[in-house]
């Protein structure tokens, strides 16, 4: 069966082939470089996820390799809620240093630019108050089907599942694994960053884990059904 990743973010595509392991034969966006990609402009990490695997499955679908043997679509929205800055940056996180500047609102900010922000905005605040959590949804649609449907009417297909870890921000970078935040946060239970714990620990308690794990255990329970 093969699965084919909304995303261009190695580490990321890493992650998801760790967790849902062999089940399927993977391919990225790096491999399919004329697919669409979405302006992800939902309010709610849901909506941009969904959007992103429909679109993707429609497109798809229109073409010739994945006509005979339709593909699932699996696209994932995820961010950073900080309490202290009332959720955000939320769904704005992956462009979040870029909202500063003009024109800029549409692209995705540098990793450092991000984490220099947060911490800017976070100054001064205490250790007490610095509660945060990551979330991610991901979305799972089949591309069967999608040719000749809208958008908006195919992505009612979608099964979604959600994840979330909760943490705090430190007050100063560590680590130089992972990517994003990662650096920055430090999950509940633990005195290390995600970036110092190893990708061992991290997919078992990221958001993007526990939200795949529940994919998972519901293409298992399937499977035996």
């Amino acid at each position: 069966m093969r699965l084919v990743l909304a995303t261009r973010n190695a580490h990321k595509a890493e992650e998801i082939r760790a967790i849902l392991s062999d089940r399927f034969s993977y391919l990225t966006l790096r491999d399919l470089p004329e697919a669409p990609e979405p302006v992800e402009d939902a309010a709610t990490f849901e909506g941009n996820a969904v959007k992103k695997a429909a679109t993707l499955a429609r497109w798809l679908a229109q073409q010739p390799a994945f006509c005979r043997e339709p593909a699932y679509v699996l696209a994932d929205d995820s961010g950073l809620e900080v309490d202290a800055l009332n959720g955000a940056p939320g769904v704005h996180s992956a462009r979040f240093a870029a909202l500063d500047g003009s024109g800029m609102q549409g692209r995705n900010s540098p990793d450092a630019a991000n984490n220099e922000k947060l911490l800017r905005l976070l100054a001064g605040v205490p250790a007490e108050r610095r509660t945060a959590r990551f979330r991610c949804v991901v979305a799972l649609i089949s591309s069967e089907g999608a040719n000749g449907m809208p958008v908006e009417q195919f992505a009612g297909n979608a099964k979604t599942y959600e994840g979330k870890c909760e943490g705090r921000i430190a007050f100063s970078p560590s680590g130089a694994g992972g990517f994003g935040y990662d650096p920055l946060f430090i999950p509940e239970g633990f005195d290390k960053s995600f970036a110092e714990l190893g990708e061992d620990v991290k997919n078992q308690i990221s958001h993007r884990a526990r939200a795949l794990q529940k994919l998972r255990d519901h293409l298992t329970s399937n499977s035996k059904g």
